[in-house]
């Protein structure tokens, strides 16, 4: 019991005094920047300029003038970013001295090189009426739908695209159909049949049989 109370008594007088040195080192590593952002070149104010400490979400902008005020810790990173200049990043240096230090931040210019811009006359009427007429205009889907349904377009995918499971399985019960009709007997020859003569006269006009090699 009386060990107890001494470890208690040893604590009551420790605490306090660690705890004033955590406080002192962290009092110690926050500073207090005042600063002023300007030009490289013409030295004047740059106003509204973003000033972030990098990688945590704080940070501030410029005044109309370019002065700007933030409380950050020693060592840390301070990005400056504005549109038309180049991004500029410092280290808050740790071995700075007391609380609050000034901080006169030059950026310079950003230039960027816009495509050369052709500036033509207007054209005349009868241009203008002759370039209207003879522009390509692209196919609607009306259009491709009536080109990929003509009959030419239609043979030409018939021959050239294999058939699918459906027609091969339509076909297979056709023959067998067919074959099964005249199970028992000859099949009748076309060769004397004049319907199918005028078929085949037709499918030869039409090129059927060519092969796709000669296409």
């Amino acid at each position: 019991m009386r060990k107890k109370l001494l470890y208690t008594l040893l604590l009551a007088f420790l605490l306090p005094t660690v705890a004033s040195a955590q406080f002192e080192k962290l009092k110690d590593s926050v500073i207090q920047i005042y600063g002023v952002v300007m030009t490289a070149d013409s030295l004047m104010g740059i106003p509204y300029v973003t000033v972030q400490v990098k990688g945590r979400n704080q940070g501030t902008y410029t005044n109309d003038q370019g002065v700007f005020s933030i409380v950050v810790l020693k060592g840390d990173m301070l990005e400056f970013s504005s549109i038309g200049f180049k991004p500029k990043l410092i280290e808050i240096p740790r071995s700075l001295d007391g609380n609050q230090h000034s901080l006169i931040q030059l950026m310079v210019k950003d230039t960027v090189y816009l495509p050369a811009t052709i500036i033509r006359p207007r054209p005349t009427r009868e241009q203008f009426e002759r370039d209207f007429v003879n522009v390509p205009v692209d196919d609607d889907e009306y259009e491709i739908a009536r080109k990929n349904t003509e009959a030419g377009k239609r043979r030409i995918l018939a021959r050239s695209l294999p058939t699918d499971g459906r027609e091969t399985g339509n076909m297979m019960l056709r023959n067998n159909a067919s074959k099964y009709y005249y199970y028992g007997q000859a099949p009748p020859q076309n060769i004397f049949n004049p319907f199918a003569w005028n078929e085949f006269i037709k499918a030869w006009k039409r090129g059927d049989f060519k092969n796709k090699s000669d296409q």
